[in-house]
């Protein structure tokens, strides 16, 4: 039987480099309408970041959230939602008084950072396993804040995606598993590449991959020119695959993507090495998606 593939396209990030891009989404409408162009491209998963519509950067605000949820859902699509919940976990220490955080802090309660799930109830909705650098700030992510937002996330019914950017953040989903915080089977994304944190290399994938627990359905990421060298690696060890302009800007050197050009690209190198891109009926059977 050949490999089936899950594709994700993480549709628009919660970075600041979409100013670069001439027709990035940022409405919720443009957003919505990037989900549903990938899932006609073969995409099963949209995972969706939601951003100021007035300034492009990034937001947590639940009605952003509703409005990009309810456009795909009102269109009739079956892609499956998936909603980050990592805002709010930012921290900069003040020049004056590092305890206290500077500009760019986003830190709050873990359960706020979990408003608009529990509200849509999305299919999937992220979980970052770990505190490191995220560039020049601190992703934050403690054990307790991470034991807390698991165990509702549970009691919603909504599958995490346990994204890890380093080893030890696997180790800490493991044990989070081994608590019965984390459902069986657990869904890992790997996320290479990212400044100050894990690179995008083979030997890198090789050694994440290794700690996977027994049972998990896993894919990986690389951003920028490192994404389509990832999807390559990914499908020859048996993972699943995410693209979309939150992880690459470009088609080529100067060539600006589409999210849908990036996920048709992803799912010609799949069946170019003859594996098979599941539909999202089939996406939800091997991730245990209750209710699908």
């Amino acid at each position: 039987m050949p490999q089936e593939v899950i594709v994700t396209c993480a549709v628009t990030g919660g970075h600041a480099n979409f100013h670069k891009h001439p027709d990035y989404p940022i409405t919720p409408q443009q957003i919505a309408e990037s989900c549903l162009a990938a899932r006609r491209a073969g995409a099963a998963i949209a995972h969706i970041h939601v951003r100021d519509p007035e300034t492009g950067m990034r937001s947590g605000d639940p009605a952003l959230y509703r409005e990009v949820v309810a456009r795909i859902r009102d269109a009739g699509s079956d892609v499956l939602v998936n909603l980050t919940t990592s805002e709010g976990a930012r921290f900069v220490p003040g020049d004056i008084d590092p305890k206290t955080g500077g500009p760019g802090t986003t830190l709050i309660h873990p359960l706020q950072r979990l408003a608009h799930v529990e509200e849509l109830l999305p299919d999937i909705c992220t979980l970052d396993v770990g505190t490191f650098n995220f560039g020049e700030q601190i992703f934050v992510n403690t054990p307790a804040h991470l034991r807390t937002m698991a165990a509702r996330i549970r009691e919603l019914g909504v599958k995490p995606e346990l994204e890890v950017f380093e080893p030890g953040h696997i180790v800490f989903a493991k044990r989070m598993i081994e608590e019965g915080l984390i459902a069986e089977p657990p869904m890992f994304q790997l996320c290479l590449g990212i400044p100050h944190a894990s690179p995008a290399t083979p030997e890198v994938l090789s050694v994440m991959q290794g700690l996977l627990p027994d049972g998990a359905c896993w894919g990986a990421f690389g951003i920028s020119r490192w994404e389509f060298q990832i999807v390559a690696q990914c499908v020859s060890r048996g993972g699943n695959v995410r693209v979309g302009l939150e992880d690459n800007l470009y088609l080529a050197k100067g060539e600006f993507a589409s999210n849908s050009q990036l996920v048709e690209r992803a799912v010609r190198l799949v069946r170019e090495v003859g594996a098979d891109i599941v539909e999202p009926s089939r996406a939800a059977e091997l991730l245990g998606l209750s209710g699908r």
